[in-house]
């Protein structure tokens, strides 16, 4: 927990929220075209691809999928694990925690409702997010996410992360690692403290170890770019942090290449497809990485003289619009790769940057805007001091058991 000033507290809130927000459109955007090729996709919406949310095959606009289920199952594990530890003094429980969370996620897609709950104080059936009815929806999920969840491995503070792989779905390392763990870089803590949480949490579902380095290098750049750091400032400190682990090889080149395109002139959906599908980890985190680079670096036409986001000219869309359509108008895992752009450029820019007309439509909004609070209100509170015993929440919100 960190004591903030106001104006420090109001913008960590604001990216907060962005972050969680942000990345719920894109994986909004992306959901009804995943597994369409490009050219399914142009052939059905046109040659820019989709220009803004559409229906899915039930007709349905703004719907979420996995990747932001999980999302919010990550900020509840951390938000209880935090309030644990701020309350009885324990900590290095977090994974244990998050864990737990997860398997709360499972039952999301194994229940039709918010199942009872079997004992008192249970560990996996309790906490309010658990009861959202909204949540009880199975949307593609990852193989290696549900399977790893059957398990009962903890990965352990004291792991090293040597470029050995985990015991649980040793040779995985699909996307399902990276498009959960925004939230680990929130919270705060360093960069490599925040790297290296969400890497030993994507343990707990994937062994290849370039799962848990890509997992763990969207953390360290959410955690720059929370303390107001460029997007491109925040990729290249993330590729120092990297470079410190055995094994970093694969995630690395994939992140280099990313930023080696962004330069090479105006995106295309073409460029974005030279990355990979997005199916793996370190692809997911690529295309992401390249769409927010591509539209977040200041050029002439997109940013006014007073350093002011514009419109731009031709098309009549901010950068962050662009590059969210840049991030899912692909052949690939289109809702994954627009989640994790979602999630750097509401990092980035805040809450106050998603285009409302998207964001009105997203579903589980008020859900998601309230999470994102609470995260904000244990991790970063204000300086000012409130009476009240210790308990920012009541027991069955976040339990601290």
């Amino acid at each position: 927990m960190i004591r903030e000033s106001w104006d420090e507290t109001a913008a960590r809130r604001a990216r907060i929220r962005g972050c969680l927000l942000g990345g719920a459109i894109g994986d909004a955007l992306g959901n009804p075209i995943e597994f369409l090729s490009l050219s399914r996709i142009r052939e059905t919406y046109g040659p820019e691809g989709i220009t803004a949310l559409v229906p899915d095959s039930d007709g349905v606009t703004g719907r979420i999928t996995d990747d932001t289920q999980m999302t919010l199952f990550t900020a509840e594990g951390l938000i209880r694990a935090c309030a644990r530890a701020s309350l009885k003094g324990i900590s290095g429980a977090e994974i244990a925690i998050v864990r737990n969370a997860y398997l709360r996620w499972l039952e999301t897609q194994t229940h039709p409702a918010p199942p009872p709950a079997r004992q008192e104080h249970d560990l996996v059936r309790s906490g309010w997010l658990r009861e959202q009815p909204w949540l009880y929806a199975r949307r593609a999920p990852g193989n290696a996410c549900l399977s790893g969840l059957e398990h009962d491995h903890i990965p352990t503070h004291s792991d090293p992360l040597d470029g050995t792989p985990g015991p649980v779905n040793t040779g995985s390392k699909g996307c399902g690692t990276v498009m959960r763990s925004a939230p680990f870089g929130l919270t705060g803590a360093s960069a490599r403290d925040c790297f290296e949480l969400a890497a030993r949490c994507a343990r707990i579902t994937h062994g290849h170890p370039t799962g848990s380095y890509a997992a763990g290098a969207l953390a360290a750049m959410i955690a720059h770019l929370v303390e107001g750091d460029s997007m491109e400032g925040s990729v290249l400190r993330t590729l120092e942090l990297l470079a410190r682990y055995p094994g970093h090889e694969e995630t690395t080149a994939a992140l280099r290449k990313a930023v080696a395109l962004a330069a090479e002139g105006e995106p295309s959906a073409e460029k974005t497809e030279t990355l990979g599908g997005g199916w793996v980890a370190e692809e997911a985190l690529a295309i992401a990485v390249y769409s927010a680079l591509a539209h977040t670096t200041p050029r002439p036409g997109l940013y006014n003289k007073g350093g002011g986001i514009g419109y731009d000219p031709k098309w009549r869309r901010t950068p962050l619009q662009r590059a969210l359509l840049l991030s899912v108008n692909h052949s690939g895992d289109s809702d994954s790769t627009g989640s994790i752009c979602g999630n750097l450029l509401g990092a980035h820019y805040g809450d106050l940057r998603l285009p409302p007309m998207w964001l009105t439509r997203i579903e589980g909004r008020g859900t998601i805007a309230e999470v994102a609070d609470d995260f904000s209100s244990v991790f970063h509170q204000s300086i000012e001091m409130y009476e009240y015993d210790g308990r920012i929440f009541p027991d069955s919100r976040y339990p601290l058991y």
